[in-house]
This record gives structure tokens, C-alpha cells and sequence, in this order.
């Protein structure tokens, strides 16, 4: 999937992403860059990578963050399957 879009313009963002220096400046860059909808979005999205990780259930997920078992699906997707990049997140906001 990386590969997939993976170029000079990908390449800036994630230098961007990794430029941020503290959550003020995080929110400063997001508000920025996305829409409300989006930052709200991939934050649902984060917590149900969380929660799936914790054991909770499609149904408990969908309730707490209104997302559909579709979208939870794809982040258990991408927990089981993907570049490890929820794992590391949350290892690393959990310490």
C-alpha cells in the first residue's frame, strides 16, 4: 500500500508529520491541513484501532464511535495486515 502512493508530494507530508514538535502544534498542522470531519474521522478511526486491540467488540466500537462495521473492518485490517503503523502509535501514545 506504501508504494502505492509513495512520491515527492507523499514524501513532504510525512516530513511534515514528522516535523510536528508537541500536540498544540499537531492540532495547528491538522486544522491546516483537514477538514473538521477528517481530523474527527481518522480520530474514531485511532480509537477503534485501540479498542480492537483491547478485545471490545464491532458493536461496542460502532456504538462509542458511530463509525460503521465497515470502516472498523478495514482498521482491523489494517491492524492484522498492514504496516504496523496503528501498533506503533499506540505503543508509543501509551507509554
Amino acid at each position: 500500500m506504501i508504494d502505492k502512493v509513495k512520491d515527492a508530494n507523499t514524501d513532504k507530508l510525512a516530513e511534515a508529520i514528522v516535523s510536528v514538535r508537541s500536540v498544540d502544534e499537531a492540532y495547528r498542522f491538522l486544522s491546516d491541513l483537514c477538514t473538521i470531519s477528517e481530523i474527527t474521522e481518522m480520530s474514531k478511526r485511532l480509537t477503534a484501532a485501540k479498542m480492537l486491540r483491547d478485545g471490545s467488540t464491532y458493536n461496542e466500537i460502532a456504538e462509542k464511535t458511530h463509525l460503521s462495521t465497515a470502516t472498523i473492518t478495514r482498521v482491523n485490517r489494517a491492524l492484522r495486515y498492514g504496516s504496523d503503523g496503528y501498533a506503533m502509535v499506540l505503543d508509543r501514545i501509551s507509554e
